[in-house]
Protein backbone atom coordinates (compact mmCIF):
# COMPACT_ATOMS: atom_id res chain seq x y z
CA UNK A 1 0.00 0.00 0.00
CA UNK A 2 2.91 2.55 0.68
CA UNK A 3 4.47 1.64 -2.39
CA UNK A 4 1.08 2.57 -4.43
CA UNK A 5 1.04 5.99 -2.41
CA UNK A 6 4.91 6.82 -3.01
CA UNK A 7 4.09 6.03 -7.20
CA UNK A 8 0.96 8.20 -7.18
CA UNK A 9 3.30 11.01 -5.56
CA UNK A 10 5.77 10.51 -8.07
CA UNK A 11 3.12 10.66 -10.86
CA UNK A 12 1.56 13.61 -9.47
CA UNK A 13 4.61 15.18 -9.17
CA UNK A 14 5.50 14.88 -12.47
CA UNK A 15 2.78 16.33 -14.21
CA UNK A 16 2.59 19.33 -11.65
CA UNK A 17 6.36 19.51 -12.86
CA UNK A 18 5.32 19.08 -16.28
CA UNK A 19 2.70 22.08 -15.98
CA UNK A 20 4.85 24.29 -14.61
CA UNK A 21 7.73 24.07 -16.87
CA UNK A 22 5.52 24.53 -20.04
CA UNK A 23 3.61 27.63 -18.50
CA UNK A 24 7.83 29.01 -17.85
CA UNK A 25 8.80 28.14 -21.22
CA UNK A 26 5.42 30.17 -22.71
CA UNK A 27 6.86 33.22 -20.67
CA UNK A 28 10.44 32.81 -21.36
CA UNK A 29 9.22 32.53 -25.62
CA UNK A 30 7.30 35.94 -25.03
CA UNK A 31 9.80 37.53 -23.41
CA UNK A 32 12.11 36.69 -25.98
CA UNK A 33 9.88 38.31 -28.55
CA UNK A 34 9.38 41.28 -26.49
CA UNK A 35 13.56 41.21 -26.52
CA UNK A 36 13.51 40.96 -30.33
CA UNK A 37 10.97 43.60 -31.02
CA UNK A 38 12.96 45.98 -29.17
CA UNK A 39 16.21 45.48 -30.47
CA UNK A 40 14.64 46.17 -33.60
CA UNK A 41 13.13 49.41 -32.19
CA UNK A 42 16.34 50.10 -31.22
CA UNK A 43 18.02 50.05 -34.23
CA UNK A 44 14.60 51.47 -36.55
CA UNK A 45 16.02 54.76 -33.79
CA UNK A 46 19.28 54.89 -34.16
CA UNK A 47 18.64 54.69 -37.85
CA UNK A 48 16.54 57.44 -37.52
CA UNK A 49 18.73 59.70 -35.18
CA UNK A 50 21.75 58.88 -38.35
CA UNK A 51 19.54 60.34 -40.66
CA UNK A 52 18.21 63.51 -38.30
CA UNK A 53 21.93 64.43 -37.63
CA UNK A 54 22.80 64.37 -41.43
CA UNK A 55 19.75 66.74 -41.95
CA UNK A 56 20.94 68.81 -39.17
CA UNK A 57 24.78 68.67 -40.65
CA UNK A 58 22.65 69.90 -44.31
CA UNK A 59 21.33 72.45 -42.30
CA UNK A 60 24.09 73.96 -40.71
CA UNK A 61 26.32 73.75 -43.88
CA UNK A 62 22.92 75.88 -45.61
CA UNK A 63 23.09 78.25 -42.91
CA UNK A 64 27.02 78.95 -43.36
CA UNK A 65 26.41 79.44 -46.95
CA UNK A 66 23.67 81.94 -46.47
CA UNK A 67 25.96 83.91 -43.69
CA UNK A 68 28.60 84.29 -45.88
CA UNK A 69 26.67 84.97 -48.97
CA UNK A 70 25.04 87.81 -46.63
CA UNK A 71 28.25 89.48 -45.89
CA UNK A 72 29.28 89.22 -48.82
CA UNK A 73 25.89 91.32 -50.65
CA UNK A 74 27.43 94.73 -48.78
CA UNK A 75 30.83 94.70 -50.98
CA UNK A 76 28.61 93.73 -53.92
CA UNK A 77 26.79 96.85 -53.49
CA UNK A 78 29.39 98.98 -52.86
CA UNK A 79 31.32 97.45 -56.50
CA UNK A 80 28.05 98.88 -58.08
CA UNK A 81 28.64 102.96 -58.32
CA UNK A 82 32.55 102.07 -59.44
CA UNK A 83 31.24 100.39 -62.23
CA UNK A 84 28.62 102.48 -62.91
CA UNK A 85 31.38 105.32 -62.92
CA UNK A 86 33.26 103.26 -65.17
CA UNK A 87 30.64 103.05 -67.47
CA UNK A 88 29.75 106.56 -67.65
CA UNK A 89 33.74 107.43 -68.06
CA UNK A 90 33.78 106.78 -71.87
CA UNK A 91 29.85 108.29 -72.43
CA UNK A 92 31.42 111.70 -71.27
CA UNK A 93 34.86 111.42 -73.38
CA UNK A 94 32.79 110.84 -76.39
CA UNK A 95 30.44 114.23 -75.55
CA UNK A 96 33.31 116.16 -75.41
CA UNK A 97 34.76 114.71 -78.45
CA UNK A 98 31.91 115.22 -80.03
CA UNK A 99 31.94 119.23 -78.98
CA UNK A 100 35.41 119.10 -79.81
CA UNK A 101 34.65 118.53 -83.90
CA UNK A 102 33.64 121.51 -85.97
CA UNK A 103 30.67 121.53 -87.81
CA UNK A 104 30.61 120.14 -91.27
CA UNK A 105 29.25 122.24 -94.12
CA UNK A 106 25.91 121.59 -95.25
CA UNK A 107 26.82 120.21 -98.49
CA UNK A 108 28.54 117.37 -96.18
CA UNK A 109 25.91 116.61 -93.90
CA UNK A 110 23.45 115.34 -96.52
CA UNK A 111 24.64 112.43 -96.87
CA UNK A 112 25.48 111.55 -93.45
CA UNK A 113 21.35 112.50 -93.15
CA UNK A 114 20.32 109.61 -96.39
CA UNK A 115 22.35 107.40 -94.08
CA UNK A 116 20.16 108.01 -90.99
CA UNK A 117 17.25 107.70 -93.65
CA UNK A 118 18.39 104.47 -94.92
CA UNK A 119 19.46 103.16 -91.10
CA UNK A 120 15.66 103.58 -89.73
CA UNK A 121 13.92 101.00 -91.61
CA UNK A 122 16.54 98.41 -90.61
CA UNK A 123 16.41 99.30 -87.15
CA UNK A 124 12.22 98.66 -87.29
CA UNK A 125 12.73 95.44 -88.97
CA UNK A 126 14.88 94.54 -86.28
CA UNK A 127 12.66 95.64 -83.77
CA UNK A 128 9.71 92.76 -84.02
CA UNK A 129 12.32 90.35 -83.60
CA UNK A 130 13.46 91.78 -80.11
CA UNK A 131 10.08 91.78 -79.65
CA UNK A 132 9.29 88.08 -80.67
CA UNK A 133 12.52 86.67 -78.43
CA UNK A 134 10.28 87.85 -75.14
CA UNK A 135 7.30 86.15 -76.02
CA UNK A 136 8.83 82.68 -77.41
CA UNK A 137 10.67 82.77 -73.85
CA UNK A 138 7.30 83.22 -72.67
CA UNK A 139 5.19 80.67 -74.77
CA UNK A 140 8.13 77.87 -73.31
CA UNK A 141 7.73 79.25 -69.68
CA UNK A 142 4.79 76.68 -69.16
CA UNK A 143 6.25 73.78 -70.71
CA UNK A 144 8.82 74.14 -68.54
CA UNK A 145 6.84 74.35 -65.28
CA UNK A 146 4.37 71.98 -66.31
CA UNK A 147 4.50 68.84 -64.38
CA UNK A 148 2.96 67.84 -60.99
CA UNK A 149 5.21 67.60 -57.94
CA UNK A 150 5.66 64.38 -56.03
CA UNK A 151 6.22 63.95 -52.39
CA UNK A 152 9.35 63.07 -52.06
CA UNK A 153 9.69 62.52 -48.50
CA UNK A 154 7.87 59.04 -48.84
CA UNK A 155 11.34 57.90 -49.71
CA UNK A 156 13.19 56.70 -46.79
CA UNK A 157 16.08 58.75 -45.92
CA UNK A 158 14.08 62.02 -47.42
CA UNK A 159 12.97 64.66 -44.79
CA UNK A 160 11.90 68.00 -45.06
CA UNK A 161 15.38 69.45 -45.12
CA UNK A 162 16.79 66.80 -48.43
CA UNK A 163 13.25 67.71 -49.92
CA UNK A 164 13.82 71.56 -50.00
CA UNK A 165 17.46 70.99 -50.63
CA UNK A 166 16.49 68.60 -53.57
CA UNK A 167 13.50 71.16 -54.73
CA UNK A 168 16.34 73.79 -55.08
CA UNK A 169 18.36 71.81 -57.60
CA UNK A 170 15.18 71.36 -59.72
CA UNK A 171 14.44 67.40 -58.30
CA UNK A 172 10.88 67.34 -57.49
CA UNK A 173 9.39 64.43 -59.08
CA UNK A 174 9.55 60.68 -58.86
CA UNK A 175 10.66 59.94 -62.10
CA UNK A 176 13.59 62.35 -61.69
CA UNK A 177 15.17 60.49 -59.32
CA UNK A 178 14.26 57.19 -61.13
CA UNK A 179 16.10 58.11 -64.00
CA UNK A 180 19.48 59.12 -62.31
CA UNK A 181 22.77 57.83 -63.67
CA UNK A 182 25.74 57.34 -62.13
CA UNK A 183 26.96 60.84 -62.54
CA UNK A 184 23.66 62.40 -61.25
CA UNK A 185 23.71 60.75 -57.96
CA UNK A 186 27.88 61.69 -57.63
CA UNK A 187 26.57 65.34 -58.50
CA UNK A 188 23.56 64.95 -55.56
CA UNK A 189 25.90 63.83 -53.13
CA UNK A 190 28.32 66.64 -53.82
CA UNK A 191 25.99 69.25 -53.45
CA UNK A 192 24.27 67.28 -50.61
CA UNK A 193 27.95 66.27 -48.81
CA UNK A 194 26.77 62.09 -48.91
CA UNK A 195 28.70 59.51 -48.99
CA UNK A 196 27.06 56.52 -50.59
CA UNK A 197 23.83 57.32 -48.99
CA UNK A 198 21.77 57.07 -51.98
CA UNK A 199 22.61 53.62 -52.89
CA UNK A 200 22.55 52.92 -49.25
CA UNK A 201 19.05 53.77 -48.76
CA UNK A 202 17.90 53.18 -52.43
CA UNK A 203 16.60 56.17 -53.24
CA UNK A 204 16.06 55.06 -57.21
CA UNK A 205 14.72 51.91 -56.51
CA UNK A 206 12.37 53.11 -54.09
CA UNK A 207 11.45 56.23 -56.74
CA UNK A 208 11.18 53.46 -59.39
CA UNK A 209 8.19 51.80 -58.18
CA UNK A 210 6.90 55.18 -56.84
CA UNK A 211 6.55 56.18 -60.40
CA UNK A 212 5.39 53.03 -61.83
CA UNK A 213 2.18 53.17 -59.10
CA UNK A 214 3.41 49.94 -57.56
CA UNK A 215 2.31 50.79 -54.50
CA UNK A 216 2.13 46.69 -53.22
CA UNK A 217 5.19 46.15 -53.89
CA UNK A 218 6.88 49.21 -52.46
CA UNK A 219 5.31 48.67 -49.30
CA UNK A 220 6.44 45.13 -49.49
CA UNK A 221 10.12 46.16 -50.49
CA UNK A 222 10.30 48.96 -47.72
CA UNK A 223 7.80 48.52 -45.42
CA UNK A 224 9.25 50.94 -42.54
CA UNK A 225 8.53 54.04 -45.26
CA UNK A 226 5.10 55.96 -44.89
CA UNK A 227 2.60 56.51 -47.04
CA UNK A 228 2.16 60.21 -46.43
CA UNK A 229 5.74 61.11 -45.03
CA UNK A 230 8.83 59.47 -43.40
CA UNK A 231 8.51 61.43 -40.34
Amino acid sequence: MTFFYMLLAFVVGILVGWFIWGRLRGELDSLRGDLDRTRSERDRLRADGDRLKGELDACGRARADLESRLRDAPSAKAATPASAALMSTPATATSAATKAVPARPAAARKPAAAKTAAAKPAAKSAAPRKAAAPAAKKAAAPQAAAGKADNLRRLIGIGPVNERLLKGLGVTTYAQIAAWTAADVKRIEDVLNFDGRIAREKWIEQAKLLAAGNEAEFARQFPTAGTASNT
